[in-house]
């Protein structure tokens, strides 16, 4: 399980931040973004969806998805994640199923989705039956909007799938990719290529990126030591660890963490 955005007090996470390029991944939360400002460009699968200002969009769980932001200015979203046993009614379908268009424009989205949204981002909601409720009422309306189609149809035996899908269950062991290659059924070689084109990275900066998402939640949404962190994450060393973090953030996960306290205090 890919726990970037898990918050273990009510199972729901919402950031209220600038849009920025995310590689390609997935996780088992459910992740959606209302577009507060300018454009930014989702990848579910391998289609890729303009979005505007006020324009709202749903990846359901293990789905592989991604942003790209080629817009000068501001380009902000309220990105909210939860996990899917927050609405049982919808679990089953949040499983088998994923939208065959996953956004909604701004003229057809209903203005109690935006409410809610805008509600769940802000500190009056705290009580975690209203929270469960209002996902639920956000749920209700993308189901009535969008066409479902199943996950299969989605990636599938692409290989940047299957090693999308692969790292995201295996980051936390000590993997190589000798051995992913072998899982796989691939060549090594295949796997290194696909790495450098699609992600722009070789396979060890991929991994670590996706090691240090952990852990950047980890540090905003726990309070877990820094120690359990860097090792729960897969991380073979906390000096490895804040190597890493310092290349991502420009700051230690000590300095981050204090930064992010100060923050929301």
């Amino acid at each position: 399980m890919l726990l970037t955005y898990e918050n273990k007090q009510d199972g729901i996470v919402v950031e209220n931040k600038t849009s920025v390029h995310v590689p390609p991944h997935l996780h088992e939360a459910v992740e959606m973004l209302y577009v507060t400002s300018g454009t930014v460009e989702l990848g579910v699968g391998q289609e890729l969806y303009h979005m505007e200002t006020g324009d709202f969009a749903v990846v359901f769980p293990n789905v592989i998805h991604h942003y790209q932001v080629f817009g000068n200015g501001k380009n902000t979203g309220l990105y909210l994640f939860f996990e899917p046993a927050l609405v049982p009614l919808y679990y089953d379908e949040l499983q088998k199923y994923c939208p065959i268009y996953p956004v909604i424009q701004k003229q057809n989205l209903n203005g109690d989705v935006v409410s809610a949204i805008q509600t769940l981002a802000g500190s009056e909601c705290e009580n975690t039956m209203l929270v469960q409720a209002y996902v639920q009422l956000i749920m209700a309306h993308v189901l009535s909007k969008m066409k479902m189609t199943g996950k299969e149809t989605v990636g599938g035996d692409d290989i940047i799938y299957k090693a999308v899908e692969y790292v995201a269950k295996n980051y936390r062991e000590a993997i190589c990719l000798d051995k992913m290659a072998y899982d796989l059924g691939v060549s090594k070689y295949v796997l290194s290529r696909m790495f450098a084109k699609t992600f722009h990275c070789n396979f060890n900066q991929y991994i670590n990126s996706v090691r240090i998402n952990y852990a950047t939640a980890m540090l905003e949404c726990s309070k877990e030591t820094i120690t359990n962190i860097c090792l729960d994450c897969g991380f073979e060393s906390q000096r490895t660890f804040n190597r890493a973090f310092k290349e991502r953030h420009k700051m230690t996960p000590r300095e981050y963490r204090n930064k992010v306290t100060t923050v929301n205090n």
